[in-house]
């Protein structure tokens, strides 16, 4: 070998080992990091703070002035643009299905609003304060005989959801039943800023911020140790619930699993050249091509885009603005429930939601005001100081399950999720059922849910 080759092959091998140290730290496990529990993020100088860790019992109640100003906002709306001729939801909500809507609300869904709170009542609601925050929650202890196995789960909703998304499978968790050995103790908590939960005054509540804040909270209610289940944000809260307390959760169980990272997406690459090598053949459009999917994400997510830059501006535009928040939330339950409804004239939302269901989840944001305070996880959640923590890269032994719902809007191979879920023990495809999981097909959750804690009680 002559000299220059002998010089272009050392060089070679430096970069290769250079390019593989390099990939070796981007994508090596990293130590779990320690949050403080005490962070404040109430208003005001957190000297002048003592916190009242009394759990107080809270009633979702509105006076008859507030429900008829609604009326009188939603009497008043003005002339919508019409729809271009020949279109569906492509564009957005089409305006003649949002005028249907509306007139809906005013009439049939306020006339009746005493039932409507009466049902979002049913379960006993409780109000906290932990870190500054008066953090709302749901929590349902099952009356079952004595000596039956009880287990304590937290469900974390997300946006542009809420607690509201749980009403219909909670019962099904909480009764005994031939199908399980145990019963759930149920925790739902609004998050923080969302619904009932007080939104920070301080910058920097973040996903992983939040997750303390829900440790906490279980640990307020009595459960050092518990299950976890979520989806959107509340897939990744649980994520990393079970990430930094990993002693402290006996399973974790998402909808939406997802990992970050330069290995995550260099897997997902090498795996596109021969699919069924590492997926089910059946399951390969899960995934695949990729091509599309992208698109369709980027189609998606231009909300994303200004929540995680400009939350605030989006916010005052839909805060107090019933036709605007209507609009901006319940066409996310068309097309993140199926892409294909966007050719449907009526947005296919009620193929399995109804429209009381879809109206207490707007009622939920426009009486608390909470657009705005919801929106803002985004922009923390983009910020350097969240994705420094590299979660993804930190390995969790929690036993964990991934339920992938046909028409999420975007799925991880299991080969890229065992790189951060180290114990996942169940893996399993829905061939139908879309973002909001809990809502559209509670029953298939539900199973999914026991059949995963099944395997870990064992």
């Amino acid at each position: 070998m002559g000299f220059c080759r002998r010089v272009l092959f050392v060089a070679a091998t430096l970069l290769v080992a250079i390019g593989y140290k390099q990939f070796r730290d981007a994508t090596g496990p990293l130590p779990v990091p320690t949050l403080d529990p005490k962070e404040y993020w109430g208003p005001g100088d957190v000297r002048q703070y003592k916190e009242d860790p009394a759990i107080k019992p809270f009633k979702v109640t509105y006076s008859p002035e507030v429900i008829e100003k609604l009326r009188s906002k939603l009497n008043d709306t003005p002339t919508l643009v019409k729809p271009l001729e020949g279109t569906a939801f492509e564009y957005g909500f089409n305006s003649n299905r949002l005028q249907e809507i509306l007139k809906y609300w005013k009439t049939s869904y306020l006339n009746k609003w005493t039932e409507r709170e009466a049902f979002l009542n049913q379960f006993p609601h409780f109000k906290t304060q932990i870190q500054g925050l008066n953090i709302h929650f749901i929590h349902v202890k099952p009356k079952v005989p004595a000596g039956t196995k009880v287990l304590p789960l937290l469900l974390l909703h997300g946006w542009p959801g809420s607690v509201r998304e749980f009403y219909d499978v909670i019962p099904k968790l909480t009764t005994k039943s031939d199908d399980k050995d145990f019963v759930f103790e149920v925790i739902v908590p609004s998050l923080p800023g969302y619904g009932w939960s007080q939104g920070a005054s301080k910058q920097g509540l973040s996903p992983s911020r939040i997750a303390v804040i829900m440790k906490n909270l279980m640990d307020r209610v009595g459960h050092k140790k518990f299950y976890v289940q979520g989806g959107d944000w509340g897939s990744l809260i649980a994520n990393l619930i079970s990430t930094l307390y990993q002693d402290n959760v006996y399973g974790v169980h998402l909808n939406m699993c997802g990992v970050q990272g330069l290995k995550a997406i260099l897997k997902s690459i090498v795996a596109s050249f021969a699919p069924s090598t590492f997926i089910d053949a059946k399951y390969v459009e899960y995934y695949y091509p990729a091509g599309p999917k992208f698109m369709y994400i980027l189609a998606e997510s231009g909300y994303m885009h200004i929540q995680a830059t400009k939350p605030d501006t989006i916010g005052t535009a839909l805060v107090g603005n019933p036709v605007g928040l209507a609009a901006y939330i319940i066409e996310k339950f068309s097309t993140w429930t199926n892409p294909s409804y966007r050719q449907l004239a009526d947005g296919g939302l009620e193929k399995y939601f109804t429209l009381d269901s879809l109206l207490d989840n707007i009622m939920v944001y426009y009486l608390t005001d909470s657009i705005t305070t919801s929106q803002r996880i985004y922009y923390e959640a983009f910020s350097a100081s969240e994705f420094a923590l590299a979660i993804d890269r930190i390995p969790t032994r929690v036993p964990a399950a991934c339920a992938k719902f046909k028409y999420e809007l975007m799925h991880t191979l299991d080969w890229a999720l065992r790189d951060h879920f180290t114990n996942l023990i169940q893996s399993n495809h829905f061939d139908d059922g879309g973002h909001f999981a809990a809502m559209q097909l509670p029953n298939v959750l539900y199973k999914d849910l026991v059949e995963f804690v099944k395997k870990v009680e064992q």
